[in-house]
């Protein structure tokens, strides 16, 4: 591959800024020198789409030994590794460890003077492990799993085959797993002003002085305090009256707060009414409680939704449902108006996360090849937003609960009652766990804390294997760890089973036996 090549391959897959790093990742997910293979007459199943979704599909059916085509048309790996989870976790990172050095002294250590920012450093370093864990999504790989591997524009030619690259693939059974994309916000002159998405933010190389981040969901909180700790100015437009609206108050009351002591500049209730360009950088036009304010910004990061990967795949002659808002239509065993064809991940999701779509992705492989019936609506999904604190949550929350008719008991620990939260200078947070009132099952829970993504998964395990509170206390946590609040929440609903009848008896047995 001459450099002209290079250049001209990564400026069509628009990877900024073309460095070493960036050809690395090129030459594992769409090299350039890449041949399509020939196909077979027919194939069990055939995949469109390289991200979470289509890899896993492709590679737990090759693994068993089916004939399988995976067709890209840009980057496998898909969002989550080229501008998703791997690089927003990697800048993650490397903003905590300044917010470190700001923190030190509260740990007995005395930071150096004058700690600097190098955002050039942190943006090479996302990059050059991003080209590192390529590897893994590589069509190389994959060829070796024995998946035929196309890259190209696929659309259906009729229901059981589809077109990629002049040629034509059949198969028996097709998996839709094109992803989303993100949405372009309806805002007079952002577009002329430019802006920055998950899918080009990565590609900063100059960190911007001021940025504003436009919606408060997971995208825009875990960057705008990334970003702010990386030196930026961060200001956080939020049209509704908390950040992560789904979530529990006190969780995002938290994240609001820890936004705050970040200085973080936090504009709830508060709407973009226009953006125009000046001298001074980019004027954006905010309404809140019928007060116009205009802010300056040299970046602005527009984390307002995702949209479906539906254009194009002429889904029509293959008789496939869908809605351009809502992605491909599927039944609760993910399986399309097309008998034949099903869909997994985040083209027919609601719930948009990595391990969403690779969960569906394995129930697509089971009821598609083997005649399963597993439902979407079965599975247990725990998620969580990497700022700091974390928020987890999985199950119910307790409007759900409540809504559905069941009556619900909540036991609720706050993290500066555990000891190694104390230790860790990590207090802030709480482990709040919801049961079925009368019952010890676990119908849900929230965990704010610095590892609560860790944290939650124990409570996942428990509601997948039906085990329940009273179960999880006598579970043995090694101490000291912040884990030991779920143990901790778990006492606490034993001891409402020590009741008074109990407890005299107990007192007069103890009484009788001394």
């Amino acid at each position: 591959m001459d450099s002209m090549q290079s250049e001209t391959h990564l400026n069509e897959l628009r990877l900024l800024p073309h460095d070493k790093h960036d050809a690395r990742l090129v030459s594992h997910v769409h090299p350039l020198d890449w041949h399509n293979p020939k196909p077979i007459p027919r194939y069990n199943l055939v995949v469109i789409g390289a991200g979470t979704a289509g890899l896993i599909s492709a590679a737990a059916v090759a693994g068993l030994g089916g004939k399988v085509a995976l067709i890209e048309r840009h980057l496998m790996g898909g969002d989550c590794l080229n501008v998703g989870c791997v690089p927003s976790k990697m800048l993650i990172r490397s903003s905590r460890v300044y917010a470190d050095f700001h923190n030190a002294e509260q740990f007995g250590a005395r930071p150096p003077n004058g700690v600097e920012v190098d955002f050039e450093m942190a943006m090479e370093r996302m990059r050059r492990l991003r080209a590192r864990i390529s590897q893994h999504d590589s069509a190389k790989r994959f060829q070796d799993l024995g998946v035929d591997v196309l890259f190209g524009d696929a659309h259906f030619s009729e229901p059981n085959a589809v077109q990629v690259a002049g040629v034509t693939l059949r198969f028996k059974k097709a998996v839709i797993a094109t992803g989303a994309r993100a949405v372009t916000p309806s805002i007079p002159g952002l577009a002329e002003a430019g802006y920055l998405t998950n899918e080009t933010v990565f590609n900063l190389t100059q960190r911007p002085s001021r940025l504003l981040v436009i919606g408060g969901g997971p995208l825009g909180c875990e960057l705008a305090q990334a970003f702010r700790r990386l030196g930026s100015e961060v200001t956080i437009i939020q049209h509704e009256p908390q950040f992560l609206p789904k979530e529990e108050r006190e969780a995002a009351q938290l994240l609001a707060h820890a936004f705050g002591r970040d200085g973080i500049h936090v504009h709830l209730n508060t709407e973009v009414k226009q953006v125009d360009r000046s001298e001074q950088g980019k004027l954006v036009h905010v309404v809140s409680e019928g007060k116009q304010t205009t802010l300056a910004a040299d970046e602005i990061l527009a984390g307002t939704g995702r949209a479906p990967n539906v254009e194009g795949l002429n889904l029509e002659a293959a008789g496939v449902d869908y809605d351009g808002k809502k992605g491909v239509c599927v039944n609760d065993y993910l399986q399309t108006s097309n008998s034949s064809i099903y869909a997994a991940g985040d083209i027919c999701l609601t719930t948009k996360f990595t391990h969403m779509a690779e969960a569906s992705a394995r129930i697509v492989v089971q009821n598609a090849l083997f005649k399963g019936r597993k439902k979407l609506s079965a599975l247990t999904i725990p998620w969580c937003t990497y700022t700091d604190p974390e928020i987890a949550h999985v199950g119910l929350y307790v409007r759900e609960a409540l809504e559905k008719g069941i009556p619900v008991k909540t036991f609720t620990i706050p993290m500066n009652d555990v000891d190694r939260a104390i230790t860790d200078g990590e207090e802030e947070g709480f482990v709040k766990i919801h049961i079925k009132e009368g019952t010890d099952r676990i119908l849900g829970a929230t965990i704010v804390a610095r590892h609560a993504g860790e944290m939650i998964n124990e409570i996942s395990l428990a509601m997948v294997a039906k085990i329940g509170l009273k179960t999880l206390g006598e579970v043995i946590h090694s101490y000291p760890t912040q884990a030991e609040a779920i143990k901790k929440a778990a006492d606490a609903y034993n001891k409402t089973r020590l009741t008074p009848l109990f407890k005299r008896f107990s007192t007069s047995w103890l009484a009788w036996t001394r």
